[in-house]
Protein backbone atom coordinates (compact mmCIF):
# COMPACT_ATOMS: atom_id res chain seq x y z
CA UNK A 1 0.00 0.00 0.00
CA UNK A 2 1.30 3.47 -0.87
CA UNK A 3 0.98 5.88 2.09
CA UNK A 4 2.13 8.89 0.09
CA UNK A 5 -0.41 11.71 0.22
CA UNK A 6 -1.24 13.12 -3.21
CA UNK A 7 -1.92 16.85 -3.02
CA UNK A 8 -4.02 18.61 -5.66
CA UNK A 9 -2.20 21.10 -7.85
CA UNK A 10 -2.94 24.74 -7.29
CA UNK A 11 -4.00 24.49 -3.64
CA UNK A 12 -2.52 27.58 -1.95
CA UNK A 13 -2.17 25.74 1.37
CA UNK A 14 -0.52 22.65 -0.10
CA UNK A 15 1.91 24.87 -2.02
CA UNK A 16 2.97 27.18 0.83
CA UNK A 17 6.72 27.13 1.35
CA UNK A 18 8.16 25.84 4.63
CA UNK A 19 10.01 29.15 5.02
CA UNK A 20 6.60 30.82 5.63
CA UNK A 21 5.69 28.51 8.50
CA UNK A 22 5.72 30.09 11.96
CA UNK A 23 6.01 26.84 13.91
CA UNK A 24 7.51 23.49 13.00
CA UNK A 25 6.63 21.27 15.96
CA UNK A 26 3.60 19.37 14.64
CA UNK A 27 4.40 16.72 12.03
CA UNK A 28 0.79 16.62 10.78
CA UNK A 29 0.13 20.41 10.72
CA UNK A 30 1.69 23.58 9.38
CA UNK A 31 1.12 27.01 10.91
CA UNK A 32 1.58 30.31 9.09
CA UNK A 33 0.29 33.87 9.12
CA UNK A 34 -2.90 34.59 7.19
CA UNK A 35 -2.29 36.48 3.93
CA UNK A 36 -5.40 38.60 4.66
CA UNK A 37 -5.18 39.10 8.43
CA UNK A 38 -8.02 40.37 10.59
CA UNK A 39 -5.46 41.39 13.22
CA UNK A 40 -1.68 41.35 13.63
CA UNK A 41 -0.56 37.77 14.13
CA UNK A 42 -3.70 36.18 12.58
CA UNK A 43 -2.52 32.60 12.06
CA UNK A 44 -3.78 29.62 10.08
CA UNK A 45 -3.32 26.03 11.22
CA UNK A 46 -3.49 23.68 8.21
CA UNK A 47 -3.09 19.91 8.09
CA UNK A 48 -0.42 18.64 5.70
CA UNK A 49 -2.93 16.09 4.45
CA UNK A 50 -5.32 17.69 1.99
CA UNK A 51 -8.82 17.42 3.46
CA UNK A 52 -11.59 19.96 3.02
CA UNK A 53 -13.39 19.62 6.35
CA UNK A 54 -12.60 19.58 10.05
CA UNK A 55 -14.83 16.52 10.21
CA UNK A 56 -12.42 14.55 8.01
CA UNK A 57 -9.35 14.68 10.23
CA UNK A 58 -7.96 11.66 12.05
CA UNK A 59 -7.69 11.25 15.82
CA UNK A 60 -3.94 11.93 15.52
CA UNK A 61 -4.62 15.14 13.61
CA UNK A 62 -7.15 16.20 16.28
CA UNK A 63 -4.57 15.69 19.03
CA UNK A 64 -1.91 17.61 17.13
CA UNK A 65 -4.39 20.40 16.41
CA UNK A 66 -4.80 20.90 20.16
CA UNK A 67 -1.02 21.10 20.54
CA UNK A 68 -0.71 23.48 17.57
CA UNK A 69 -3.43 25.72 19.05
CA UNK A 70 -1.60 25.87 22.40
CA UNK A 71 1.74 26.64 20.73
CA UNK A 72 0.18 29.30 18.50
CA UNK A 73 -1.50 30.95 21.50
CA UNK A 74 1.76 30.95 23.44
CA UNK A 75 3.64 32.41 20.48
CA UNK A 76 1.08 35.20 19.97
CA UNK A 77 1.10 36.01 23.68
CA UNK A 78 4.91 36.16 23.71
CA UNK A 79 5.35 38.09 20.44
CA UNK A 80 2.44 40.54 20.62
CA UNK A 81 1.05 40.40 24.15
CA UNK A 82 -2.33 38.98 23.10
CA UNK A 83 -4.36 37.11 25.70
CA UNK A 84 -7.73 36.82 23.93
CA UNK A 85 -8.60 35.05 20.69
CA UNK A 86 -11.27 33.95 18.24
CA UNK A 87 -10.67 30.44 16.92
CA UNK A 88 -12.77 29.43 13.95
CA UNK A 89 -13.27 27.09 11.03
CA UNK A 90 -15.47 27.54 7.98
CA UNK A 91 -16.74 24.19 6.67
CA UNK A 92 -18.37 24.41 3.24
CA UNK A 93 -19.22 27.21 0.84
CA UNK A 94 -22.41 28.24 2.68
CA UNK A 95 -20.29 28.73 5.82
CA UNK A 96 -17.84 30.96 3.95
CA UNK A 97 -15.09 28.47 3.09
CA UNK A 98 -13.26 29.64 -0.03
CA UNK A 99 -10.13 27.46 0.07
CA UNK A 100 -11.23 23.84 0.32
CA UNK A 101 -8.25 22.68 2.31
CA UNK A 102 -9.10 22.71 6.02
CA UNK A 103 -7.68 25.69 7.85
CA UNK A 104 -8.27 26.82 11.42
CA UNK A 105 -8.12 30.57 12.07
CA UNK A 106 -6.50 31.84 15.27
CA UNK A 107 -7.39 35.53 15.42
CA UNK A 108 -5.80 37.53 18.23
CA UNK A 109 -8.06 40.12 19.87
CA UNK A 110 -7.50 43.17 22.07
CA UNK A 111 -9.83 45.12 24.30
CA UNK A 112 -11.38 47.88 22.18
CA UNK A 113 -10.37 46.48 18.76
CA UNK A 114 -14.02 46.71 17.69
CA UNK A 115 -17.03 48.64 18.96
CA UNK A 116 -18.88 45.68 20.48
CA UNK A 117 -17.31 42.21 20.42
CA UNK A 118 -20.31 40.67 22.19
CA UNK A 119 -21.42 37.64 20.21
CA UNK A 120 -17.98 37.08 18.63
CA UNK A 121 -18.24 34.84 15.58
CA UNK A 122 -22.02 34.62 16.06
CA UNK A 123 -22.25 38.10 14.52
CA UNK A 124 -21.56 36.71 11.05
CA UNK A 125 -25.31 36.68 10.41
CA UNK A 126 -28.38 37.85 12.34
CA UNK A 127 -29.80 35.41 14.90
CA UNK A 128 -32.90 33.37 14.03
CA UNK A 129 -34.57 34.63 17.19
CA UNK A 130 -34.08 38.17 18.51
CA UNK A 131 -33.58 38.75 22.26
Amino acid sequence: MNDEVVQPTGCPFCDIQRSHWTWHGAPLWKCFRDAYPVSEGHTLLVPHRHVASLFEITSGEWEELRIALDCTREELERMYGYTEFNVGVNVGAAAGQTVFHLHVHVIPRREGDCESPRGGVRKVKPPLVED
